[in-house]
């Protein structure tokens, strides 16, 4: 239960499109969220109504450009081929064992920096033996779980502990120190790399937000900063917790895990030379892969909760009615596990419910399955999301067999963003195909 503030919590659809999409302008992010969200900074996440309008406006032309697109796709194909493959060869060869879900975070980390701020910071080397440690990696799950327990702890007690720096609070502060310096770093190291020759395919996200109007004067590093860490939250840390949870339900059902494989292998993907599908046109003929990826974030949405506050007193669908300034909290991960919305085999682990009998992805409302967010903050990010999900699960898929640790506990942990609290300790083995 949410401490120190009244909230309402619903897991109806009806209300949750209300909510998010009908009376969208009566719900922002309110202060109490930014306050617990602080780290965010003044970066879309973050924002409210119209400067939130504004962000929304400059980040979906960006999303939609096909240089960023194109950009997108050869930063993970040639992170994919270049180091995740041989790193994974080698733990192979070396008969190792490997938490999977650390070289997820490293793979996403170092290509949202790569779109983001137009460089690579190697955190996943292409040998086993090459792996080091990376405080700026390591910080973002401590600032999810501290920012997670902000929403139970009195707000007289966060600023106590902040002020004696303690507790919660330091862990947060250490934490958030670490990435900042990272942060602040690429940014001061961008006036060198902007005057060199770039390749014609080079996109820095960040600056082209700057660009569209924003940051400027004396903000603009801080505008950049927050901007910066909101990209890695939403490009790194959500597509490498929806990975490692998919790969968990694969290993754990290997009548899918055929089924993919044969798709793959259908599909003619094996004419590239290291099995890797290149073209997004290629990657749309997987759709039972596609299906498995749905299933995954149904099943373990990479974001459990959110929340919204309203601005004027309101009734929901249901006839719950709603004050002014009270925080609405819908849980993404109840809702995919809800028979009233997925029938009674809602637990079970099922990428037919996905697909039509012609074959095609069932559309389901984004109020439904909202993993991506629904309404007008729906995730910009959707479709390129999966591509490189698709992309590196089926490299991964047609290369490798991962083979799960037995006894290792494979738990989520309790955090804003809903990692695997022990990581997925794997075992791999190359695919005799």
């Amino acid at each position: 239960m949410f401490t120190n503030t009244s909230f309402v919590g619903t897991s109806d659809p009806k209300n949750i499109d209300h909510i998010t999409n009908t009376n969208f302008g009566n719900y922002g992010r309110g202060s109490n969220f930014k306050e617990i969200f602080d780290v965010l900074g003044a970066s879309i996440l973050n924002s409210d109504f119209h400067e939130w309008k504004q962000e929304r406006i400059v980040n979906q032309l960006i999303f939609k450009r096909k240089s960023f697109k194109k950009f997108s796709h050869q930063s993970v194909q040639k992170k994919v081929e270049n180091c995740l493959l041989p790193f994974l060869n080698d733990v192979s060869e070396a008969e190792a064992q490997v938490d999977l879900q650390d070289v997820f975070s490293r793979l996403t980390f170092d290509t949202t920096c790569t779109m983001s701020f137009g460089f690579d910071p190697n955190c996943l080397p292409n040998k086993f033996s090459q792996l080091r440690e990376v405080a700026s990696l390591k910080s973002l799950p401590v600032m999810e779980e501290v920012t997670f327990y902000r929403h139970f702890v009195p707000s007289y007690l966060r600023k106590l502990q902040k002020w004696l720096n303690v507790g919660q609070e330091k862990k947060l502060k250490v934490a958030q120190e670490s990435m900042d310096r990272f942060l602040y770093e690429c940014m001061s190291t961008y006036s060198s790399r902007c005057s060199e020759e770039m390749d014609e395919c080079y996109f820095d996200l960040v600056k082209e937000l700057t660009k569209e109007g924003y940051g400027r004067g004396e903000m603009s590093e801080k505008y950049l900063r927050d901007t910066g860490l909101a990209l890695l939250l939403a490009g790194s840390a959500t597509i490498s917790t929806t990975l490692s949870w998919f790969f968990w339900l694969v290993s754990t059902n290997p009548v899918v895990q055929a089924k993919i494989i044969q798709e793959i292998k259908e599909n003619c993907l094996t004419q590239y030379e290291n099995g890797i599908a290149s073209r997004e046109d290629d990657l749309d003929k997987l759709v039972y892969l596609h299906g498995a990826l749905c299933e995954a974030l149904r099943l373990h949405p990479p974001i459990p909760f959110e929340h919204m506050c309203s601005v004027k007193s309101d009734i929901l669908p249901s006839g719950d009615r709603v004050s002014q300034n009270t925080m609405l909290m819908y849980s993404m991960y109840a809702m995919g596990r809800m028979e009233q919305i997925w029938g009674e085999d809602c637990i079970e682990f099922k990428p037919e419910r996905w697909i039509s009998d012609k074959g095609d992805i069932i559309h389901v409302p984004s109020y439904k399955f909202i993993a991506f967010n629904t309404g007008p903050r729906s995730c910009l990010g959707k479709d390129i999301s999966f591509v490189q999900m698709k992309m590196i699960a089926a490299a991964i898929l047609w290369k490798f067999h991962i083979q799960l640790v037995e006894g290792h506990p494979v738990m989520p942990r309790i955090s804003v963003i809903h990692r695997m609290k022990h990581g997925l300790k794997v075992e791999v083995a190359k695919r005799g195909i």
